[in-house]
C-alpha cells in the first residue's frame, strides 16, 4: 500500500507544475475573498504574472481541486475536499500565518521545543560530546521554522518547491537533528547514534541526512551558499524561501559581510538570515572578542530589512517571519536575542557549557528527564 501511494504521489507531482503547486499550498492555509484578489496577492508574493496564475487556476478548477464559493458579492476561493486530499498526499506543509488569540499555537510550539531540548541533552549525554550551549539557544528558532513556517515534504526531501534551511552555525547540529526527527525526516532511533560511527548524524550537518540542505561546520559560509540558492530559485521561478541560521560569533567572518553585500545587490527578497544572538562565542563574550554593536545599523547600512526579536518568544518569531514575507526588493535579517544553554539551568548564560558534555544524571537533576 505504501509503495502504491508513492506511485500516486509521483504521478500527481509530474502532472502538476510549480505554479499549480503554489496555488494549492497557499490556498491550503490562506483564504481570499475572491479569485482575483488571490491571484493578485500571489502574483506580488511570488513574482508570477497574474495571467499565468489565472491559467493554472483554471486547470485546478477543471480538476476539481479548487472552487469559488459564496454569494455574488463575496465569492471565496477555496480548496475542494479533493484539493485538500491531494495537498495532504503530497505532504504540502501548512504554514501558521497568524496566531490564534487563545495562544494555542504558542502552547504547541512551546511543548515541541521542550521535547527538542530533551532530545538534544540526551543526544549529547549519550555521545559524550557535542555543543550544548549553542544547540539549546537555537531550539526555539528551528522549532518555529519547521513547525510553523517552512514548506517541505518529509516523503520527498528534495521537493523542488520546498523552503531551504541552512544551519550555518553547524556545531548546533543536535538541535537540527532533534527537530528533523520531530517532523519526520529521520527516526528517533537515529538520534541515539549521534556522533556514532554506526549512525549518519555527524557532529556537523551532512547533506546525506534527509532534510539537510547544506554541509556546514566551517563558520561564515552559510550566507554565501544561501545567496546562491536564493538566486537560483529566483532564476528558476521557484517560489521558495531560503533561511540561513547564523551565530553571532560567526559574524566575525568577513565572508558573511561579502555575502550580505551580494544579497542586497541582487535584491534577494527570498533570503532570510536569522542571527542567534546569544552573546557568546567560543572565546567568550562577543562584545569582548570583537564588538558587533551597533548590529542593527550595520545590517541596515548593508541594505537589509532588519527585525529584532526575543528568540524564545514564539509569537514574536512568527510575526517576524510573516513580516519577512511582505518585504520586497531586499533580503531580511532577523536578529533573535537568545540565552545560551536555554532550558538547562546550569548552562544558561554559562559559556563553560559551550562544548561541555553532560551526563544523564545531570539532566535528571535539572528535572529535564
Amino acid at each position: 500500500m505504501v509503495q502504491e501511494l508513492e506511485v500516486v504521489r509521483e504521478i500527481i507531482r509530474r502532472g502538476l507544475n510549480n505554479n499549480q503547486l503554489v496555488l494549492l499550498s497557499e490556498l491550503r492555509v490562506n483564504s481570499y475573498r475572491s479569485l482575483t484578489s488571490a491571484l493578485r496577492s500571489l502574483s506580488r508574493k511570488y513574482s508570477i504574472s497574474v495571467s499565468t496564475l489565472k491559467v493554472n487556476a483554471k486547470v485546478l478548477r477543471d480538476l476539481n481541486l479548487i472552487d469559488v464559493r459564496g454569494s455574488d458579492r463575496v465569492r471565496e476561493v477555496v480548496l475542494t475536499p479533493m484539493g485538500h486530499f491531494v495537498a495532504d498526499l503530497l505532504g504540502i506543509h501548512p504554514v501558521i500565518k497568524d496566531l490564534d488569540l487563545d495562544g494555542k499555537h504558542v502552547e504547541i510550539l512551546a511543548e515541541k521545543s521542550r521535547l527538542v531540548r530533551k532530545y538534544v541533552l540526551e543526544m549529547i549525554a549519550d555521545a559524550g560530546s557535542g555543543h550544548l550551549g549553542a544547540s539549546l539557544s537555537v531550539v526555539d528558532i528551528l522549532t518555529t521554522l519547521y513547525m510553523a513556517r517552512m514548506r517541505y515534504d518529509v516523503k520527498n526531501p528534495r521537493w523542488p518547491l520546498r523552503d531551504r534551511l541552512i544551519l550555518s552555525k553547524g556545531h548546533a547540529a543536535p538541535a537540527l537533528y532533534a527537530v528533523l526527527a520531530m517532523v519526520g525526516f529521520i527516526s528517533f532511533d537515529e538520534l541515539r547514534k549521534f556522533r556514532d560511527v554506526e549512525g549518519v548524524l555527524q557532529g556537523h550537518p551532512d547533506i546525506d541526512v534527509p532534510g539537510v540542505d547544506m554541509v556546514s561546520g566551517s563558520l561564515g559560509q552559510g550566507l554565501s551558499v544561501g545567496c546562491g540558492m536564493a538566486l537560483a530559485l529566483k532564476n528558476d521561478g521557484v517560489p521558495a524561501k531560503v533561511y540561513v541560521v547564523m551565530g553571532d560569533g560567526e559574524l566575525d567572518e568577513g565572508q558573511v559581510w561579502e555575502a550580505a553585500l551580494t544579497a542586497s545587490k541582487l535584491r534577494l527578497d527570498n533570503l532570510v538570515a536569522i542571527i542567534d544572538r546569544n552573546g557568546y562565542q567560543q572565546e567568550g563574550v562577543t562584545e569582548a572578542v570583537k564588538p558587533l554593536e551597533p548590529l542593527v545599523m550595520k545590517w541596515i547600512s548593508f541594505g537589509w530589512h532588519v527585525i529584532e526579536v526575543d528568540g524564545h518568544d514564539f509569537e514574536q518569531l512568527i510575526r517576524a517571519f510573516n513580516e519577512a514575507d511582505q518585504v520586497w526588493g531586499k533580503p531580511t535579517v532577523i536578529i533573535a536575542h537568545t540565552v545560551k544553554g536555554k532550558g538547562f539551568p546550569p548552562a544558561e548564560g554559562n559559556n563553560k557549557y559551550h562544548s561541555r558534555p553532560v551526563s544523564r544524571e545531570e539532566i535528571r537533576s535539572a528535572g529535564i528527564i
